[in-house]
């Protein structure tokens, strides 16, 4: 599995950091970037960051300050370049492991930890950055995306270069689900302004690719009406410009599309997986060197735009922010059991009234 997959992939950034100026697909499609140099910079600061921000919740996960923590190690390079694709007036719809995308939005990267923690179910402002909350049902939030899409196209959002757009991000065993299926129906044929982007990791928990497709994913598109794409979801830089390039199409009005990014899970399904269970050493070595962060590293030396005192600056400040992030957590305070019926209802209903009299009622009966 450490292979280009059959069919290839678009790919700007090869593993050994030899950057292509541009790729043309078969359908004619053109894809490139235009970067700047500090531009090239911020992006492997972001990568990094994002990776040790991803380390701090598997290590508070196993020291016991967090329920469970969904790890996105080797995914850093889809979700930092498509995260950055999006425009302000974009709206993205998570699954449950998209922290990179998160922190391209521009959210406070303690978000999903109190939410990993038990504490809230997601904090922030949705419509403020565009980024809606978390979903552990799997595949939800692709229907979520599709109605939402569909309301950007009726109010007339759509339809020009300065139009909204939305973003779907789901896994491989995703589209397994009905509703994921049922969401490639309706955005086709009502040309809803969507992106659905799966992040094609390998594995569905313990079950291998092979065991959810017959085909590649991106070509389920087809069958739909609608084009399908797979890019090397490990190059950042091909992940932004088919993102981007999509999600125009979609702002234009020209319907949904379906992006593969074609990547690998170098962890565990969550922190309570095992992953040495069901595959080989020898799987995981391969992908390690196509790892997304080493190849925009071995860019920026070709290029000569970074040097060791760039790199080991980019490595303190993000375990900076880590340390900042764990202080943070570690001081979050617990709420008091009852508030867990203040947003059943965004007005309260007599019924929540009579359970929280009866759960503060019962509470209240150990007291002395």
């Amino acid at each position: 599995m450490g292979d280009a997959p059959a069919g290839g992939y678009v790919q700007l950034l090869t593993p050994d950091g030899e950057h292509a100026g541009s790729v043309t697909t078969e359908q004619g499609v053109t894809y490139s970037v235009g970067f700047t140099d500090d531009e090239y910079r911020d992006l492997y600061r972001d990568l990094v960051t994002v990776r040790r921000l991803d380390a701090e919740g598997v290590a508070l996960q196993r020291q016991g300050e967090l329920g469970l923590w969904v790890s996105l190690l080797g995914q850093e390079a889809a979700q930092v370049g498509s995260g950055r694709a999006l425009r302000p007036q974009d709206m993205a719809f998570p699954s449950y492991r998209e922290h990179g995308v998160l922190y391209a939005r521009g959210l406070d990267p303690i978000m999903p930890f109190s939410l990993f923690r038990g504490i809230d179910q997601g904090g922030w402002e949705v419509a403020e950055h565009r980024f809606n909350n978390y979903t552990l049902v799997i595949g939800a939030q692709t229907l979520h995306a599709t109605g939402y899409a569909m309301g950007v196209r009726l109010d007339g959002k759509a339809g020009g270069p300065d139009g909204e757009a939305v973003i779907a991000y789901f896994g491989d065993g995703a589209t397994s689900q009905g509703e994921v299926n049922e969401a490639f129906v309706w955005s086709s044929v009502f040309a809803a302004p969507v992106v659905f982007f799966c992040q094609n990791n390998q594995w569905a928990i313990s079950q291998p690719l092979e065991r959810q497709t017959r085909n590649p994913i991106h070509r389920r598109a087809d069958g739909f009406g609608f084009p399908g794409v797979r890019v090397d979801g490990n190059d950042v830089l091909a992940s932004y410009a088919v993102t981007r390039a999509a999600l125009d199409d979609a702002r234009q009005g020209r319907g949904p599309t379906l992006v593969e990014a074609y990547t690998y899970r170098m962890g565990g399904h969550s922190t309570s997986d095992d992953p040495s269970r069901y595959r080989t050493v020898g799987e995981v070595e391969a992908w390690k060197a196509k790892d997304p962060i080493s190849r925009v590293r071995a860019f920026l030396v070709k290029q000569q735009l970074a040097d060791d005192d760039f790199f080991a600056q980019v490595d303190a400040d993000a375990g900076k922010i880590a340390l900042d992030l764990r202080e943070r957590v570690m001081s979050l305070s617990d709420p008091q059991p009852v508030t867990m019926f203040d947003n059943v209802y965004p007005e309260g209903s007599p019924e929540t009234d009579r359970q929280r009299d009866g759960f503060t009622g019962y509470h209240d009966s150990f007291r002395g």
